[in-house]
């Protein structure tokens, strides 16, 4: 696969939501057709991205980071698109984060050259990939986390066989008891701190937690879990530079996912012995939701008193193919279109078929199941306007991510929804 591959792939009809009368076309092209969504130029459902919201998260978000001293490392596992890669990295990013060795590739095509694996790395073939591409890109530098002796180990025998130079920059990861990867108590970090300046496989880089989890928008209850964690890794953090654990000419301290970083970022600047670096890295601010981050945003601008925050930019549209029964309409679209795991999608707008005009959505019509290739649009008091087949339905989500990695492509849309652009996805 090829740069061009990943940055300006063909696109055609076998993507959903391309226009089926196109020719296959780069994605640099998709802008200079004169589509329009609202005319049904593309076939439903579709996805798309709204780039004035776009624009303004992307620089919300590193105002954010910057005005507390801090990098911003994003998440790609939520859009995996090269194109919103290259759009954060442009606004200012430090470097990207990806949750596996695969998801590299996206990165580094994007132009990141410092990239943040927020996993536990040790299979051999993932080991040799990482040692492969720090030696065919130039100034590449690649963390990942480790969390256990058992890791470390199988690390340690692939370098013995294979490795060259310097080890693996490495994170050492700060857990919760029942929660996912990472250290359970102060003194089982410091001992694999330990451990890791004893093996020449591996360099302690900085410490790792991830906060999201827990997170409830509620701020009592946040701040309750997300400080006792901080303090914890500040604490693990200033004992590993106490005994020179740290290898690097920096220490980077990291966390920060998209629904409380804000309660994190005070914890992420600690008062060591060399430079340390502040990185965040929440991945789904770059198009918000309607759902979920919604309700998150609105806890966090309260705290930091800052308005609105994010605004939603990725909006699904679907057509209403049937209305079998009065006070039910079922629409293009389902679980292979659209996000579902935390919460049915909200219904935000509509257009009259032929009219090109969305009005806003009534406030008693919701999405009360899905099927595959189906949505349940109910009039829950059958009061006010009515659909009938052929209108189009647009549709806002809950968790970005288990939206993008259904579509092979999206559109980028001004206000009157032309398409000006399209991103490409690499899941």
């Amino acid at each position: 696969m090829t740069l061009q591959d990943l940055l300006d792939p063909v696109l055609d009809g076998s993507a959903k939501g391309f226009p089926h009368a196109s020719e296959p076309l780069r994605r640099s092209a998709v802008g200079a057709q004169g589509w329009n969504i609202l005319r049904g130029d593309l076939p439903f459902p579709v996805a798309v991205i709204r780039q004035v919201p776009l624009a303004h998260n992307l620089g919300w978000m590193q105002a954010f980071a910057q005005a507390r001293g801090l990098d911003l490392a994003p998440h790609g596992k939520t859009t995996m698109s090269p194109q919103l890669f290259q759009r954060q990295l442009q606004t200012g990013a430090w470097g990207m984060t990806v949750a596996n060795v695969t998801q590299l590739h996206a990165a580094l095509a994007a132009g990141s050259r410092q990239c943040i694996i927020t996993n536990q790395v040790f299979a051999a073939n993932d080991l040799a990939l990482i040692a492969r591409l720090q030696r065919t890109h130039a100034g590449l530098r690649v963390l990942f986390l480790v969390d256990s002796v058992a890791q470390l180990d199988m690390i340690a025998r692939w370098h013995a066989d294979h490795g060259q130079g310097e080890g693996f920059e490495v994170l050492l990861e700060i857990g919760v008891a029942g929660g996912r990867t990472g250290c359970r108590d102060h003194e089982q970090a410091l001992a694999l701190a330990r451990r890791i300046k004893s093996e020449p496989a591996v360099r302690l880089a900085g410490i790792e937690c991830y906060e999201g989890l827990a997170a409830s928008g509620k701020t009592d209850a946040d701040r309750a879990y997300a400080e006792p964690l901080m303090h914890r890794v500040d604490a693990v953090a200033v004992a590993c530079d106490a005994e020179n654990l740290f290898e690097a000419s920096e220490i980077l301290i990291s966390a920060g996912g998209s629904a409380i970083y804000d309660l994190v970022a005070p914890f992420l600047k600690p008062a060591l012995s060399r430079p340390v670096r502040g990185v965040l890295r929440s991945g789904c601010y770059v198009t918000h939701d309607q759902g979920n981050y919604k309700r998150m945003m609105s806890a966090v601008a309260q705290r930091i008193g800052c308005g609105e925050g994010l605004h939603a930019a990725l909006e699904v549209w679907a057509a209403v193919q049937s209305v079998p029964e009065a006070g039910l309409a079922i629409l293009t679209v389902g679980k292979r279109d659209i996000s579902y795991d935390q919460e049915m999608p909200s219904v935000l707008r509509y257009c009259k078929a032929g009219q090109a005009i969305p009005l806003n959505a009534p406030a008693d019509w919701a999405i009360t199941g899905l099927n595959d290739q189906h949505a349940y649009l109910r009039v829950l008091n059958e009061t006010g306007e009515r659909l009938q087949v052929g209108d189009l339905v647009c549709l806002g989500i809950s968790h970005p991510c288990t939206t993008f990695d259904k579509w092979r492509w999206m559109p980028l849309v001004d206000e009157t929804y032309n398409v000006v652009d399209a991103i490409v996805t690499c899941f």
